[in-house]
């Protein structure tokens, strides 16, 4: 990802209109996402760990892991990638390595959130959260590690969970002052609980639309006029994929064939082109024997 893409993802917060990055999380959601013309992706940590291992979104996948799944992503793709990067995977100097490694990468912006190390996901109940001042350490830090001043921090904080608004309020503030390029208060429970993030703020607000999830899921227009600068879909992506799966195997299962879910199916052309055979089929047509 070249810096000028990183740029443009900066000066485009900046816009009065609201950023959409659809979640992707291995290498068919990420291109499929990449040729539809969004102006972001977003490395969801919940997909990666589900369909890399299986396993739930809990602080069980290694920053290695996880830094493998953003270079593969940056290297598939020619939109900018927010990358998920949990508690930043260990102590300050951790977050230090973490956020230098995702920018070599390629990514973007980079999130790092406020919970406990190992972390939960958002909208999962059992959080735990550092304090603020641990808070604003791992902000400070992250802000200082990057190479490049056009590489968002995202701070997240998941302290409306476990200790009310006002108190993930007084957390976004710090980390706004603690150079946080992007602020984004996790699981708000109403439009009003939105509102009241997003007035409170000047430093652009990140809204996690999780379909199913604590958030309401409203439309685009509805959290623009909020006040929201960018909304992320992490889960959208693999619930329709996992929908898929439990259709067309369930067919397969119970008929013995796939003569029913024909019309659920991508054109199997069409996904060859998605993963690249064009090119292969004109390197083999200028080399091979």
């Amino acid at each position: 990802m070249t810096g000028q893409q990183k740029t443009s993802l900066g000066e485009r917060l900046k816009s009065d209109e609201i950023l959409i990055a659809p979640g992707v999380f291995e290498m068919i959601s990420a291109r499929t996402a990449d040729r539809k013309g969004f102006e972001a992706l977003y490395m969801t940590g919940y997909g990666v760990v589900a369909s890399y291992l299986g396993l739930p979104d809990a602080g069980i996948a290694s920053y290695t892991q996880m830094l493998d799944r953003v270079a593969q992503i940056v290297d598939g793709t020619t939109t900018p990638l927010i990358a998920d990067a949990d508690t930043g995977y260990g102590g300050l100097l951790n977050i230090r390595e973490t956020v230098r490694g995702y920018e070599a990468a390629g990514a973007a912006g980079i999130q790092i959130e406020d919970q406990e190390f190992p972390k939960k996901c958002g909208h999962t109940p059992g959080k735990k959260i550092v304090s603020q001042e641990e808070m604003v350490r791992r902000i400070q830090v992250a802000a200082e590690s990057r190479r490049n001043d056009d590489t968002l921090i995202i701070a997240r904080t998941d302290a409306r969970a476990v200790n009310g608004l006002d108190d993930a309020l007084r957390r976004a503030e710090a980390c706004a002052k603690a150079g946080a390029d992007v602020l984004f208060v996790e699981a708000p429970t109403s439009e009003a609980e939105m509102e009241q993030i997003c007035r409170s703020f000047d430093t652009p607000q990140l809204i996690n639309v999780v379909d199913g999830g604590l958030t309401p899921v409203l439309s685009r227009e509805r959290y623009q006029e909020i006040g929201y600068s960018v909304a992320i879909y992490p889960a959208t992506g693999f619930l329709a994929a996992a929908q898929a799966f439990d259709s067309v195997y369930g067919a397969l299962k119970n008929q013995g064939d796939s003569t029913s879910v024909q019309e659920l199916l991508f054109p199997f052309p069409e996904m060859s082109k998605l993963m690249g055979f064009e090119d292969v089929w004109e390197f083999d047509k200028n080399h091979a024997g």
